[in-house]
């Protein structure tokens, strides 16, 4: 059995002359964090690792559009944010 390899991209399609198709949007999450810890390259991986997962689930071959946004909260401690990753699920079509 081979592992499939999720293809990324930020642009609206995969680098393959196959034929996509939209399975849904896609979104995944880090954890809340205080607002004054900046969010970076740490939660950004985070983040992809979580939205592949959630692709995958989906029997998708890619995610496209892939896009961050942040987005924050008064929780009980204080201000609190944490960065989202959302994208389209894609699959190749079986032919080219």
């Amino acid at each position: 059995h081979v592992d499939k390899v999720m293809q990324l991209s930020f642009t609206a399609s995969l680098e393959t002359k196959r034929a996509q198709y939209t399975i849904g949007r896609v979104a995944a999450h880090t954890p809340w964090r205080p607002a004054d810890r900046e969010l970076g390259e740490a939660e950004r991986e985070i983040a992809m690792r979580a939205l592949v997962r959630e692709a995958e689930e989906y029997g998708a071959d890619g995610v496209v559009e892939i896009a961050y946004a942040s987005e924050s909260c008064n929780g009980e401690s204080g201000k609190l944010h944490r960065l989202v990753a959302t994208g389209r699920a894609v699959r190749m079509a079986l032919a080219a």
